[in-house]
């Protein structure tokens, strides 16, 4: 018995088929029902007692070696044929491979971190859960502001607190804390906030925010740094403009606006008809905030803005309805190949 099995292994071993009708055959004498080795498993029970562990997996690697070696040449007779009939039939198409194409929120993100680092900003990134120091506290929140409310925060833990971070505001305390300034950092993440789905609002969205502390730095500079990233991600025509506002974390606050890329200022649909749509939020560095993180407000000023990346992917594209980020459907996603 073992003789036999031994001579078996060499034949499938050597064996070579030059078409399907050889390899048939090999398998029907092999493998089929009445074949050689389903033979031997009828002997099974033949074998001693002892030895029958031993003898069947001997004869289970018997069967699974011819098997492998029938897929084997059933798919290098199948490659054969396919290259003899591509050598033949040069009309036939070849093998096309879709390219895929980054995410319309990758694109802007990697666009707005490609203007920002080219004066002299770096990246920097932190966690998407947070305690409520870095996500409210040492940002100068009030214990009775809103964002504290269960109905705008996801929060995952009561005493302490710990929630998902709101905006990435809390990696701009953490560099406060770890860093010694000159600070000149951007801050690109997914937040959450508890709201209802719709056309302009979802639960989770993407931001960047931005820090820049050193001495001497004024509101000058960050009108001027704002200026600069409008005009080069909205084009040279951009106009540009600052209203008062109020943040926790800045004073003085202000909402930056842009001139309607659409209609060029004179006021449609997706402006409201004012010539003009809201961008971000920005700010100097509140002296409170400076303090919370161990930095001289005597010594150092500093200025912050944050950007809602789908509000600004929207406005470029001129998408209407934030849900279509996150839907993956391929028929929106695929207008994006040629971007940027």
């Amino acid at each position: 018995m073992k003789d036999k099995i031994q001579s078996l292994l060499e034949e499938i071993k050597a064996f070579k088929a030059e078409n399907n009708e050889q390899l048939e055959k090999f398998r029907i004498r092999l493998l089929s029902k009445k074949g050689v080795i389903t033979g031997l498993f009828t002997e099974f029970k033949n074998v001693p007692k002892e030895h029958r562990k031993e003898f069947g997996r001997v004869l289970n690697e018997l069967k699974n070696k011819a098997q492998e070696k029938v897929n084997f040449l059933r798919d290098e007779l199948e490659d054969v044929k396919t290259a003899d009939k591509s050598d033949k039939d040069l009309t036939l198409p070849v093998d096309f491979i879709e390219l895929g194409t980054l995410h319309p929120l990758s694109i802007v993100r990697n666009k707005i971190i490609d203007i920002f680092t080219r004066i002299g900003f770096t990246v920097a990134e932190g966690p998407e859960i947070e305690d409520d120091f870095h996500n409210f506290t040492a940002l100068n929140f009030p214990e009775e502001h809103p964002a504290r409310d269960m109905q705008d925060t996801f929060f995952i833990e009561k005493d302490p607190d710990i929630a998902l971070r709101t905006h990435t505001s809390s990696v701009q305390v953490r560099a406060m804390e770890t860093t010694k300034p000159p600070i000149r950092e951007i801050y690109p993440g997914r937040v959450f906030r508890n709201e209802a789905i719709s056309a302009r609002a979802h639960c989770i969205f993407h931001q960047i925010e931005g820090l820049y502390i050193d001495k001497n730095v004024s509101f000058a500079d960050l009108k001027q740094t704002l200026f600069y990233f409008a005009k080069e991600f909205f084009g040279e025509n951009t106009k540009t403009r600052f209203r008062p506002s109020y943040f926790p974390f800045t004073e003085p606050s202000a909402e930056m606006d842009i001139s309607c890329n659409i209609c060029g200022g004179k006021g449609c649909n997706i402006c409201k008809y004012v010539g003009w749509v809201e961008i971000l939020g920005c700010g100097m560095v509140d002296p409170n905030v400076l303090e919370n993180c161990r930095i001289d407000s005597k010594k150092y000023t500093g200025f912050a803005f944050g950007m809602g990346i789908e509000r600004i992917t929207m406005l470029k594209y001129r998408i209407e309805d934030i849900r279509l980020f996150f839907e993956n459907d391929l028929r929106f996603l695929k207008q994006f190949k040629s971007a940027f």
